[in-house]
């Protein structure tokens, strides 16, 4: 009975320790399969986060949205709507008025200039705006009502009108010049510069001959 009992000890505990053996093979295997997936996950995720595909696609975008102008006229500054040339501004036009009285005329003429200093083209179309200003308050030109072309100014050109006035020879001291307003077309900001013409228009009722301004080309005779 002893022999029999230490032969089924003997059994129990190989029997044992074959188990332990088998548990100690299995759990080597599944707990290095998921370091290893684990490894591969965070190499994977790192590749993306460097590589950046969307990241690096947008920053072709970006690049190719700064190759455009921010108006989308091609840096073409000098043109306007549907690929006119834009008006002149106040700002860009170099404006000096001097003297034009020819002997024997019975009418005084002041020419007026204005030259494009805007650094490109841009376009003068109708009449200015042109008041005198006097001793007794402003006077507003009329126009020749000759015809008003559209006048394409090269960056550097000069364009010409001119203003007509009567002269006082009345023997009186007249109305007193003291300024001239001149204000471009389609423009509301004015300039106002030194009266180059005679000192003094005649005292009229109205029924006088009036101050008169030429279109922008009239070569500074009224039009």
């Amino acid at each position: 009975m002893r022999v029999r009992k230490l032969t089924l000890a003997a059994m129990a505990l190989a029997a044992g320790l074959s188990l332990t053996a088998c548990q100690s093979d299995d759990g080597t295997d599944p707990s290095a399969a998921p370091s290893a997936a684990s490894s591969a996950s965070s190499s994977n995720g790192g590749s993306e986060s460097a590589g950046g595909g969307p990241a690096a696609s947008g920053q072709e975008g970006g690049n190719d949205t700064a190759g455009k102008t921010s108006d989308g006229t091609g840096g073409t500054g000098g043109t306007g709507e549907g690929g006119r040339t834009a008006a002149c501004r106040t700002d860009e036009l170099e404006i000096t008025a001097t003297d034009a009285t020819v002997g024997g005329d019975t009418e005084g003429t002041v020419a007026v200039d204005l030259k494009n200093g805007g650094g490109r083209d841009c376009t003068l179309t109708g009449y200015a705006g042109v008041d005198l200003k006097t001793n007794a308050g402003s006077l507003s030109a009329k126009r020749t009502g000759a015809q008003a072309p559209q006048i394409v100014l090269a960056d550097g050109d000069t364009v010409t009108f001119g203003i007509t006035y009567p002269v006082n020879d009345t023997g009186g001291s007249g109305v007193r010049v003291t300024g001239l307003v001149v204000t471009p077309p389609n423009e509301t900001k004015s300039v106002t510069l030194d009266w180059p013409g005679a000192a003094t228009l005649p005292v009229t009722d109205g029924s006088g001959t009036p101050v008169r301004v030429g279109p922008m080309g009239s070569a500074g005779q009224g039009g």
